[in-house]
């Protein structure tokens, strides 16, 4: 009886473990916004102190790690191959690595493997810039297989694809905003994650010209009470489609005023408490109003700002807005109104590619150089700490079960306890 008790708590105390550590199973983390509930969090490391384990890497990538329990899941370059990698959590050791495909390309900081993994806690779904796409068991085993590309055209944008699919339910949204080098238009996918079947394609039109029609960005996901949205930034503006048919609900204009050629866009757009914010190239940056339908590029907009980011997504806890733009300077506002808390604050001097993450009451932020910056959240700029990792890194970082995942080019690393 004694052993039987003893064996139910253990199961509780597992249970509740697991209730605690949120996993991280999309780029953006839980709630697609960058943002965590994880607690007591280390503040300070560097390649040898506060590291659980770390893992060798073939190459630079801008994927982030995802995270479900023990499993993590990774998009890899290795030469001219492309491979979805599956790794222990807990000893750092890979389980499976599974073939993607061919023709890997170098395009500056780019390349093929940019897209960051999807699950759902069962299986798991990558994409390549290559425009292949594959679903895949948490066991290895193939469920199926598409190439984007094949079915509807080269991808035309000028450095590469690089958007990750935003899996919402049984579906994954997979964007394609293109026009550099294509006349073909720029389109939205829904696709089914049991079979890879394509549910429905919407073309997504604008008026962007040249570089402009181009994006980078990851689809974002509204909840507004029982409804639900897909956000997209791309080709001068921020539209809101239904998630059942593709059906663009309403369009915000206003992300290239000057109608500047060279527009293409490359954070991605952030929802939180009813609010979109959408970045485009540094400025403006639009804080939308919910809700809207048609052209509510005059009717929604709460306010805007000339200091946003070019390549790392914001993130905001509803209360404080943060921004950190490529040469580390860092900016807080006032969440509704756009007011100025903080402007221009300078964290370590470097070119900042990763995006922001917030938890446990501070902002991480890495730069290309591997110097994760911690910063206190809140209304007073207070660096806590400079943790090197003396790598190039691209990734944002990733948390899960009090621990922070950095992926550098040579390196997967876990922070904090064991």
């Amino acid at each position: 009886m004694r052993k039987r008790i003893f064996g139910i708590i253990a199961v509780v105390m597992f249970s509740l473990t697991y209730a605690y550590a949120q996993n991280w199973p999309q780029w953006r983390g839980p709630n697609l916004n960058g943002v965590s509930a994880e607690k007591n969090l280390p503040s300070k490391w560097n390649a040898q102190d506060n590291v659980a384990w770390k893992l060798g890497m073939p190459a630079w990538s801008g994927s982030t790690p995802v995270i479900w329990r023990d499993r993590i899941f990774l998009n890899v370059a290795d030469a001219d191959a492309l491979y979805l990698w599956c790794v222990d959590k807990t000893k750092g050791a890979v389980l499976w690595k599974k073939l993607l495909g061919g023709g890997n390309v170098k395009m500056r900081k780019q390349n093929m493997s940019s897209p960051s993994p999807v699950t759902d806690g069962n299986n798991v779904f990558v994409m390549t810039g290559t425009g292949i796409l594959k679903g895949f068991d948490f066991n290895g085993n193939e469920l199926w297989a598409r190439d984007i590309q094949k079915d509807y055209g080269a991808f035309g944008l000028n450095w590469g694809y690089a958007s990750s699919p935003l899996l919402f339910e049984n579906s994954l949204y997979v964007q394609v905003l293109h026009g550099m080098k294509t006349d073909a238009p720029s389109y939205l996918l829904r696709i089914d994650t049991k079979n890879g079947k394509t549910l429905w394609k919407v073309d997504r039109p604008t008026d962007a010209v040249r570089e402009s029609p181009d994006s980078y960005s990851t689809p974002g996901l509204l909840r507004q009470g029982k409804n639900v949205e897909i956000v997209i930034t791309g080709g001068d503006c921020v539209t809101g489609h239904d998630p059942a048919t593709g059906k663009e609900l309403w369009r915000a204009n206003g992300l290239n005023p000057d109608n500047d050629p060279s527009y293409r866009i490359i954070a991605s757009p952030v929802i939180f408490n009813d609010i979109i914010y959408a970045p485009t190239r540094v400025r403006p940056l639009l804080a939308l109003k919910a809700g809207g339908r048609g052209d509510i590029s005059s009717s929604h907009v709460l306010w805007s700002t000339p200091n946003g980011p070019d390549v790392p997504t914001p993130v905001t806890d509803g209360k404080y807005f943060y921004v950190v733009n490529d040469r580390g300077i860092m900016w807080c506002l006032d969440a509704k109104t756009g007011a100025e808390i903080y402007a221009q604050q300078r964290i370590k001097p470097g070119t900042y590619s990763g995006s922001p993450v917030l938890a446990d009451g501070k902002i991480y932020v890495t730069n290309e150089d591997g110097i994760t910056t911690v910063v206190k959240a809140g209304p007073t700029f207070e660096v806590l700490a400079e943790n090197a990792l003396n790598d190039y890194c691209l990734s944002s970082p990733a948390i899960s079960d009090g621990q922070i995942f950095i992926r550098t080019a040579q390196n997967l690393y876990c922070i904090g306890k064991k």
